[in-house]
Parts: C-alpha cells; sequence; structure tokens
C-alpha cells in the first residue's frame, strides 16, 4: 500500500498572477528517452502529414516524475479533424509501449484537431494543458499562440461543471463490472476527479493551482474541515484503487452528493447560466 505523502506543490505564478509553465526538455530525466524516442516514431508512422505536433505533459516534464509509478500522458495535435482519422491502432500501440517500457505506469496517446486548440476566447482544458503543464517533443509548437491563463472563475468551472455528470458515469461504469483492472481505472480516474474538483470549489480563495493531489486535498481541507476525512480517503483510494465496487459506489453517492450540492452552489454564485465553457479575462 501506498502511504499518503506531502509531495506535490501549486503551480508558479509571475507577477501579474499568470501560472507558469515548469516544463521543459532539459528537465525530462534520460530514463525516459526511448519511450519518449519510441511513443513519437508511434505517431510519426501512423499519421504521416496529418501530424502537426507532439506534447508531453504532467510530472515527467517538470522533472519530478517516479521512474515505475510515473504516467507517460501526451497530447497530438492533427491537422484534420480526428472524427476524420482511422484510431483503431491507438489500443494496441499503447499495449506495446506499456509491455516494452517499465520506467513508465502507462502511456496515453490523444488527438485533437489543431484549429480547435486555436480557440481560445473561451476556457477548454486542453490549450490550458498545452500552455501551462506541457512541452513540445516533436512539431511547430503553439505554446506561444496560446493565452495566458490564472487560477481564476474560469478554470475551477471547468472541473465543477461536469462533475456530476463524471460521477454517474462512474457509478454506471461500476455497476455490476466483474473486469479488475477496469474497476482500478475507473476509481483512480474518478478519484483524482473528486480531489481536483474539491480544489476547484476552494480555487478563488486559493489564487492558486495544481494537478497534484496531496496539495489540492489540503486546501480544500482548509476550507471544508468538517469533510476532511472523506477527501483524504478520495485521495487515498486516488493512490491505492480498491475492487470493492459497492464501497466505491456508497463512497460516490455520499461524498459524490456532497460534492454534487457544493458544485451546485458554486455554479449558481459564479456561473449561474450554466455556461460549460467560460469566458476568459484576457
Amino acid at each position: 500500500m501506498v502511504q499518503i505523502k506531502a509531495i506535490g506543490r501549486f503551480c508558479m505564478s509571475d507577477e501579474q498572477g499568470y501560472i507558469v509553465n515548469e516544463a521543459s526538455l532539459e528537465r525530462i530525466h534520460r530514463v525516459y528517452r526511448d519511450v519518449i524516442r519510441n511513443m513519437i516514431h508511434v505517431y510519426k508512422t501512423q499519421l504521416g502529414a496529418n501530424l502537426h505536433s507532439i506534447y508531453i505533459r504532467g510530472s515527467i516534464p517538470r522533472g519530478v516524475g517516479i521512474s515505475g509509478v510515473s504516467d507517460l500522458d501526451t497530447i497530438c495535435l492533427t491537422k484534420y479533424k480526428v472524427a476524420d482519422l482511422d484510431l483503431t491502432w491507438v489500443e494496441q500501440a499503447e499495449n506495446e509501449l506499456n509491455q516494452n517500457f517499465d520506467c513508465v505506469n502507462g502511456v496515453e496517446l490523444s488527438f485533437h484537431h489543431i484549429d480547435e486548440i486555436c480557440i481560445t476566447k473561451s476556457f477548454t482544458i486542453i490549450p490550458f494543458m498545452i500552455k501551462t503543464h506541457s512541452v513540445c517533443v516533436y512539431g511547430d509548437d503553439v505554446r506561444n499562440h496560446l493565452p495566458s491563463y490564472k487560477a481564476d472563475h474560469a478554470l475551477a468551472n471547468d472541473h465543477i461543471f461536469n462533475l456530476q455528470t463524471l460521477l454517474n458515469i462512474a457509478r454506471d461504469e461500476l455497476q455490476g463490472n466483474e473486469d479488475i483492472e477496469d474497476i482500478l481505472d475507473c476509481c483512480v480516474w474518478i478519484m483524482k476527479i473528486m480531489v481536483r474538483g474539491g480544489l476547484a470549489l476552494v480555487l478563488e480563495k486559493e489564487k492558486q493551482y495544481t494537478r497534484d493531489l496531496y496539495p489540492a486535498y489540503k486546501a480544500f481541507s482548509k476550507y471544508f474541515a468538517d469533510q476532511e476525512q472523506n477527501m483524504r480517503q478520495a485521495l487515498d483510494y486516488a493512490i491505492n484503487p480498491i475492487t470493492d465496487t459497492e464501497q466505491l459506489t456508497t463512497f460516490l453517492d455520499e461524498f459524490g452528493g456532497w460534492m454534487i450540492k457544493e458544485s451546485e452552489k458554486w455554479l449558481a454564485a459564479h456561473n449561474p447560466s450554466r455556461i460549460k465553457n467560460m469566458l476568459m479575462n484576457l
């Protein structure tokens, strides 16, 4: 069992409060070079001239990746719409990369049309992740063409707006599921969403952002001390997933239900029109 440790930190911000991207090629440890090289080869081979650029996000490009524990999360921008692409090869490619390289816990390949990334009047998560948490490892880097971002209501809304929908998806996926790996993956996925959603509820008070789970949990607990144990349990499930679907479903119903009520309060105060992608304060 992995012990909860006080690791992770908030993103750095500049004097104007804009989030500073700490990812760089120089910070990527050499242990990840081979898997990154092979990942790029896969994208190039399968997409050919349709490939625009590739980015790595998360702990690895920030230099804080843990060998065998961290995921290699990638973002691929394409020249053609994703709906027009044949992506039947993706699952096999991910499985082969995972089998061949034990320096990462898993490799995620994701695809986004370049034109969608350039629409920046309203907040969307992929441009945000590219600008603030990613480094370009192949192609034309679009980061300088994207706006700067703050830890504000538009960012918080992205975590809060679909929280109820995502909790319902998790419940449905767990119900009657006997696939152990699928249950574990679902557990990690929804618990990370809950922890980061907790930070979103207090983001405008904190005025700082992180993808790291421990500082997100601590920030939430400062303002909702009566729910600290529940959020700590969500954090524990995220790093120590379980296969007891009944136990997970009960937790989602009880603590998840509380989070939905708080989310509704937040939306009523900050987004009464229920706009999915809020306008950015550029």
